[in-house]
């Protein structure tokens, strides 16, 4: 019997952690070119009087390691991840919270998956609730970058 329990507890805990994970990403999709995307996510940061802090390509990296650990399999086609800060937006989350440290610098991915090279993907990290003005900057970077890219 207990370790009924222990099985039906273990099922609802890892169903509770993959909703909590899924609810963590925000995605949104275009239909486009990847590079005109990309360029429209530049220019809607940058026209927010933003700077892009760094700029990480992670399926590159995947794409590197996978071969050092028998990996065969291709997750992304293009990924670019812009990562940037806003010291008013930041400064809000921060006194609201010291551990809001964790979401900055804010940072949103750009992406294509193979066999898709059409639908390019934009995602972020939902900020905390607790403080508004960060999920609106973010929602607001996409939203341009989207019109940028029609």
């Amino acid at each position: 019997m207990l370790k009924w329990i222990y099985c039906v507890m273990a099922l609802m805990l890892g169903g509770l952690a993959a909703a909590h994970a899924a609810s963590e990403a925000v995605v949104t999709t275009t239909n486009g070119r990847f590079d005109d995307v990309s360029q429209s996510l530049v220019a809607a940061i940058e026209g927010k009087g933003l700077v892009i802090a760094h700029t990480s390509r992670v399926g590159e990296m995947l794409d590197r390691t996978g071969k050092d650990i028998g990996a065969s399999r291709r997750v992304y086609e293009q990924t670019e991840t812009y990562e940037f800060c806003s010291a008013r937006v930041s400064r809000m989350m921060m006194e609201a919270d010291a551990s809001n440290i964790v979401y900055c610098p804010f940072a949103i991915t750009v992406y294509t998956l193979p066999g898709k090279p059409n639908a390019v993907y934009l995602a972020y990290r939902r900020p905390p609730a607790a403080v508004p003005a960060v999920g609106e900057l973010i929602k607001s970077i996409v939203a341009d970058a989207m019109e940028l890219a029609r």
